[in-house]
């Protein structure tokens, strides 16, 4: 189990302590109140009431110390524990001892020790609880009967007996509900964390790759660009117009590669911010459209920037691809107009892309942000959505797709705090979280 799903289980059986602790001091005031009233046994009542104070300010403890911000810790609920199976005895001791018939209430004790405690505390409560009962059959108070009742004892125990039954097992059946629902809870967050942890172990490997490819690739490109440069100071090339335009052409498109190239080695291995530029938002969000519109020759896009309150944000590269990669994914599944909304909500920039293609796949939508998910047919296809999803992931933000009807719709929102200037030196954004544009999962 991980330290934050252990806190988090240790904070909620610490509360279902206190809840079935303030039960119990009502149960015991009933209980008393009935006794009293009803059948006239005389009780100690300085005694009992004192034991009910004692829960009473072990409770107001208890809800002191889930204040405090540090883990409770296995230790503290076997602690809890037992000083209610201490509270109990004494209760029993002060009214007929183990001939009363909430004697079995023991046995709830022992049932939470068993699913809120660790193995060997469990066996410490059992222990404790045995020798209370042990105890009480040799040592108690007798119940103090009024003179000349004629109470039937064996009706009256018997009556106790089906009262404590009846109290035991609605106990048992709500507050092991609740301690299932925690149990079940805390497999789902472990759940996600395992499901995290493969993700970003599988972006790791394509980081790797991504990197290592690049490296590659740059010998052959340099070598391209050596025989263009020769080839450019050829009398023939420079004397056909044709060619020569060609040549250039070719230039160009090697200097784009050698780019590239560059651009993934450096989202492989450099930490966030180490290179980027302070800018705001509109200014970050009016270059990745104009950027976007150079190189995909597109004009096509309907650029919406209803973001007010302009403030500075970090240019984050990753988050740039990202925005990138929606796009093409869009623009390559509508051939009509694309639309890009960025707006403020609360605290968070929200930034929507729309278009009128066919839609995502039930497949794709089902399986958000998971690998390979793509009905493209393309080999190694479905790592789009999956990168955006653990970019913004990783930005605290998140990403939600869906369909309209006329095309589909995906919405970006991530907080304005993980980009702001000041969370650079606490936030690492992972380089390996690389995007390749218009790889994106998408409908047929």
């Amino acid at each position: 189990m991980s330290a934050l799903s252990a806190a988090v289980a240790g904070r909620k059986n610490m509360q279902q302590l206190i809840q079935l602790r303030w039960l119990a001091v009502g149960g015991q005031v009933a209980t008393i109140i009935t006794a009293l009233m009803v059948f006239h046994i005389a009780l100690p009542l300085p005694a009992m009431s004192l034991v009910l104070v004692f829960l009473v300010v072990l409770n107001v403890l208890s809800i002191a110390r889930l204040k405090l911000p540090s883990a409770v810790r296995n230790s503290e609920l076997l602690l809890s524990l037992l000083l209610d199976v201490v509270a109990l005895t004494a209760q029993l001791y002060l009214s007929g001892g183990a001939t009363n018939p909430f004697i079995y209430l023991y046995l709830l004790q022992v049932t939470l020790g068993a699913v809120l405690v660790e193995a060997w505390s469990t066996w410490a409560v059992v222990a404790v609880s045995g020798a209370g009962f042990a105890l009480l059959t040799i040592l108690y108070e007798p119940l103090g009967l009024p003179p000349g009742a004629r109470l039937d004892l064996f009706q009256l125990h018997i009556f106790g007996m089906l009262t404590c039954f009846l109290l035991d097992a609605a106990l048992v059946v709500i507050f092991m509900n609740r301690i299932t629902l925690n149990l079940r809870e805390r497999d789902a967050r472990l759940a996600d964390l395992r499901q995290q942890a493969a993700e970003e172990g599988h972006i790791v490997r394509m980081g790797l790759l991504a990197s290592g490819a690049a490296h590659e690739l740059g010998t052959p490109l340099a070598t391209l660009s050596v025989i263009l440069n020769d080839w450019g100071r050829e009398p023939a090339l420079r004397a056909n117009a044709e060619w020569l335009q060609e040549l250039q052409d070719m230039e160009e498109e090697v200097k784009r590669c050698k780019a590239i190239v560059t651009g993934v080695l450096v989202s492989a291995g450099q930490a966030r911010g180490e290179r980027a530029d302070v800018t705001t938002v509109k200014a970050f969000l009016d270059d990745v459209v104009d950027d976007w519109r150079a190189k995909k020759m597109a004009s096509n896009i309907n650029y919406q920037r209803e973001f007010t309150d302009d403030v500075l944000i970090v240019a984050d590269s990753a988050l740039k691809q990202v925005i990138f990669n929606v796009l093409d994914n869009a623009a390559e599944a509508s051939r009509d107009q694309v639309t890009l909304r960025a707006s403020r909500v609360e605290d968070a920039l929200t930034i929507t892309v729309s278009d009128h293609g066919p839609g995502f796949s039930a497949e794709v939508l089902e399986q958000l942000g998971r690998p390979y998910q793509s009905t493209k047919g393309r080999l190694g296809g479905g790592l789009g959505l999956f990168l955006v999803v653990n970019v913004l992931r990783k930005l605290g933000g998140h990403v939600d797709a869906r369909n309209t009807g006329s095309g589909a719709v995906v919405t970006m929102s991530l907080p304005l705090a993980a980009l702001s200037p000041s969370a650079l030196s606490q936030t690492t954004l992972d380089g390996n979280a690389t995007v390749n544009h218009g790889s994106m999962s998408r409908g047929p």
